[in-house]
């Protein structure tokens, strides 16, 4: 489990294509210490795990579900991503609850600029629609943010500098997709009224 806090701003390095897969090799300085195989890493909100760690650098397995289903099939060497470590037991829960399970892609819409702040304009899956509200959560590109603006083909967020600076999200431009999970929450509350009225009948 993550709380969509940004560790970092990591880079590919390396992708090397295994026909049904990738492979992504990745630098990230923080997420690495004490790194071990089988470790998970979420990767723009992608939850995927260590297979080798060397130094500042490891690579993990991208499946082609993941690279079709996820932006991660959009990015090469060169390309900045946001990186979390899973949260440990016991730790601040400072973000929302985020599984690291993608749920589908956005794309920027509209960037918004202010003297302290920012607001991104990103569309919405029709999808997933019913599961964001004004002040709910949403997570993208495993940042954990706060709905401005809940429409039905689109939502917004307002980015503090902090989140400008440290994340890919103060450089996405217009157009560029981003990967999109809901508040789990509401996908698990959905389930059991809906098995509620079931029972009811």
């Amino acid at each position: 489990m993550f709380t969509g806090i940004v560790e970092e701003l990591g880079e590919i390095t390396a992708v090397e294509n295994l026909g049904d897969a990738s492979r992504f090799r990745l630098r990230g300085p923080v997420v690495t210490q004490g790194a071990q195989h089988g470790d998970s890493i979420a990767v723009n909100g992608v939850c995927l795990t260590v297979v080798e760690h060397e130094g500042d650098e490891f690579t993990a397995d991208v499946m082609a579900e993941t690279l079709q289903r996820s932006s991660l099939g959009a990015l090469g060497v060169g390309s900045r991503v946001n990186l979390e470590r899973p949260t440990a037991v016991g730790s601040r829960l400072g973000g929302h609850i985020v599984q690291g399970h993608v749920d589908g892609t956005g794309e920027v819409l509209a960037r918004t600029p202010s003297e302290n702040w920012e607001i991104v304009k990103v569309s919405l899956p029709a999808h997933l629609a019913r599961y964001v509200v004004e002040k709910g959560s949403i997570t993208v590109d495993g940042i954990s943010l706060t709905v401005v603006e809940a429409a039905q083909d689109h939502f917004t967020v307002s980015l503090i500098p902090t989140t400008l600076d440290l994340t890919t999200l103060g450089h996405k431009q217009p157009g560029d997709p981003v990967n999109l999970e809901v508040d789990v929450v509401a996908k698990y509350v959905e389930r059991l009224l809906a098995n509620t009225r079931g029972a009811g009948k």
